[in-house]
């Protein structure tokens, strides 16, 4: 299979690069997609309740009065669950939602989410997001040369200039291939490559 990769000084595809079929051409699973995307999303959720029991609340190191002769029901620390500022007797914690994705999954989904957005011609290929400055103007104007408003970019790794000028667009992501965000493949209209990520992608997914 081939992509034009464009180039960005001439908006024209600077040539054609070849990647595996097997990694841009195969059919889309949606009940894998499914799958894995909801395990992806679960994996995000985070418990918030959260209690705190007598080993976690501060103070009570010593033991308040002497265990005999007071009078006075023994008692080992002030921070029992019987005494007021003490700890909670079962104490809830956080809940953990995670759970396992197996990395012959992972990768069949993303070769299924690939092959099916370069059916979609959802996937603009260039050769590099180098920018001169960290400027948003800059980044606007690249964006729009190659007919982009909205866009999800994903690199091989975030330069300082292409991280600060996409702060303020809420319309624009930058990604690194090695975290990719699943939701976001899905989610935005336009993927944008650029081409050590798209060899990346073709040598590990094959």
């Amino acid at each position: 299979m081939e992509l034009p990769v464009v180039d960005l000084n001439s908006q024209n595809p600077a040539k054609i690069t070849q990647v595996n079929d097997t990694v841009f051409g195969v059919p889309f699973n949606e009940a894998l997609v499914h799958q894995v995307v909801t395990q992806y999303l679960t994996n995000r959720r985070a418990g918030t309740k959260a209690q705190k029991s007598r080993a976690m609340v501060s103070g009570g190191g010593i033991k308040p009065w002497r265990q005999k002769g007071t009078g006075r029901a023994r008692a080992g620390s002030i921070r029992s669950p019987l005494w007021r500022k003490g700890g909670v007797t079962f104490a809830a914690q956080p809940k953990s939602y995670h759970t396992k994705i197996n990395t012959k999954m992972y990768r069949g989904v993303l070769r299924s989410i690939f092959s099916e957005l370069v059916r979609q011609n959802r996937i603009v290929v260039v050769e590099n997001m180098n920018l001169p400055d960290h400027k948003t103007k800059t980044l606007l104007q690249r964006l729009k040369s190659l007919g982009l408003e909205r866009a999800f970019i994903v690199v091989e790794s975030i330069e300082k200039n292409l991280e600060w000028s996409s702060r303020n667009l809420s319309h624009v992501e930058i990604n690194r291939v090695r975290a990719l965000d699943l939701a976001k493949l899905i989610h935005f209209e336009k993927i944008l490559l650029t081409e050590p990520v798209l060899h990346y992608l073709n040598k590990v997914l094959a």
